[in-house]
């Protein structure tokens, strides 16, 4: 059979009609374009896509079962190694992981492995297929603190082996950065909401409006009668510039800005917690929080949306397809440029007038790329003299998070290091005796498949320490 070139195109919403709502962008495969998909599969013997996996996915066995036309078999073979994978299916990197060393992909473009699993996984939702029984309870009980991708991944693992298993979420939704962070027209709410349920059959409990470190310690986790505790509690503290301004009213963290629009429905006409809409936006940073703050900014009411990254497209570390999408939406890119300072209406005849403090405008000044810094990638060099200014309303810093201070404070022997993520082995063990953490609570900000894969690797480890 000749080998077809090209990957087979998914269908997606015109850019002039996504732009102005928040449903999915991306259509996903219908039958015969999925099977024509799978059929550009190799099936190699060396297996190398399985091995750029974080979880370890028996790609080309789920591929396989595709075109046999068996899908629930191909569901199964995905559902033995995810939790989760129509999340996976659209939000995981699969250009910089899987695909990035499929075999097919040396001459030609790789298999489109994540659009694969994602019709998989929405297959067998769509048909009802009865999902896998719960397992006899082996009574044992160990939480999980935190529910986004790493918190659910261990939960679903840990639960299958019969453990009882309660997943502690600070929000009043599960889903922790599946639901705050990542948009509607991304990840759909819904398809979060089905993936949860599907481990609440399996036996998993979740308790909301818990905040671990407030409402209890992992001291007090342990002492009230569970044998393990796995810490995957993200990294929700916003980085800042510290540039002159940025307490104007008008800027926000990617993180406050996405939760405001994603979780508290800022979206709707009399939301509870409002955020700034239409208007210039600038958006500061290049990665996926960044292209997301933006299209969001859009499709509620911006009039123009602009990113401000430092460095070349080139180097833009957000997902190539979001950049696209985002270009085709109408955003601006304002690239080799850096914030010096963000500007504010002040009024100083009249101390009182009420636009004292909204953001009127942000100082830029451009760059050019210099040596290779630490990371190897060439360094953003500030160019005298060249700098501009864009008159914006609203600022949205999108520049990193880092792990929340609150369970490191109110957990004494855990160990820390400089950045403050937890310090763990290569199983996921902490400095505490039963306890275990991954995710972006040990690594900083990251990808969703990265932590679900710290949370497969911890699960592993707590079944092991408890099975001695």
């Amino acid at each position: 059979m000749a080998i077809i070139p090209k990957r087979t195109e998914m269908p997606v919403q015109d850019p002039k009609v996504r732009a102005h709502n928040f449903d999915e962008v991306a259509l996903g495969y219908t039958p015969a374009l999925a099977a024509a998909e799978a059929q550009r599969c190799l099936n190699c013997k060396n297996r190398p896509c399985v091995k750029g996996c974080p979880v370890n996915i028996d790609i080309p066995d789920f591929i396989t079962k595709i075109k046999e036309n068996d899908i629930e078999g191909a569901y199964e073979i995905i559902n033995r190694s995810s939790s989760l994978p129509s999340v996976c299916g659209r939000v995981c990197p699969q250009e910089t992981q899987c695909e990035s060393l499929c075999t097919l992909g040396i001459r030609f473009e790789p298999v489109a492995i994540g659009r694969l699993e994602r019709y998989v996984a929405d297959f067998h939702a769509e048909k009802g297929v009865k999902s896998a029984e719960r397992p006899a309870p082996n009574g044992r009980r160990v939480a999980v603190v935190g529910s986004g991708p790493s918190g659910l991944t261990c939960a679903g693992d840990l639960a299958k082996k019969g453990y009882e298993v309660t997943v502690y979420e600070a929000f009043h939704t599960p889903g922790g950065v599946l639901v705050y962070g990542i948009p509607e027209f991304r990840l759909p709410k819904a398809i979060v909401s089905r993936e949860i349920r599907s481990l609440e059959r399996l036996g998993v409990k979740f308790e909301n409006n818990v905040v671990i470190g407030r409402t209890f310690t992992v001291e007090e986790l342990m002492a009230s009668g569970f044998d393990a505790v796995f810490i995957g509690s993200g990294a929700g503290l916003p980085k800042f510039m510290n540039i002159p301004g940025e307490s104007c009213i008008g800027v926000y963290s990617a993180n406050e800005f996405l939760t405001r629009a994603n979780l508290m429905k800022a979206y709707v006409d009399e939301p509870e917690t409002p955020i700034m809409k239409g208007g210039r936006v600038a958006v500061v940073g290049g990665g996926n929080v960044a292209m997301d703050a933006a299209r969001t900014a859009l499709r509620l009411g911006a009039e123009k949306v602009t990113v401000i990254y430092r460095r070349s497209l080139e180097e833009l570390p957000a997902r190539k397809e979001e950049v696209e999408h985002a270009m085709e939406e109408g955003i601006d890119f304002c690239l080799l440029c850096s914030p010096t300072r963000i500007l504010g209406y002040n009024n100083e005849s009249d101390p009182r007038d009420p636009k004292n403090g909204f953001v009127t405008g942000i100082e830029c000044i451009r760059m050019e790329l210099g040596e290779p810094d630490s990371d190897g990638r060439r360094r953003p060099v500030e160019i005298k003299g060249s700098e501009f200014t864009l008159d914006v309303d609203t600022v949205i810093m999108s520049i990193g998070t880092s792990p929340n201070p609150l369970i490191k404070n109110t957990t004494s022997g855990l160990d820390i290091n400089r950045y403050g993520g937890i310090i763990v082995d290569g199983s996921g063990k902490t400095s505490l005796r039963g306890v275990y953490a991954g995710g972006d609570a040990v690594t900083g900000a990251a990808t969703v498949i990265s932590a679900m894969g710290a949370g497969k690797v911890a699960a592993s480890a707590i079944d092991e320490y408890l099975s001695k």
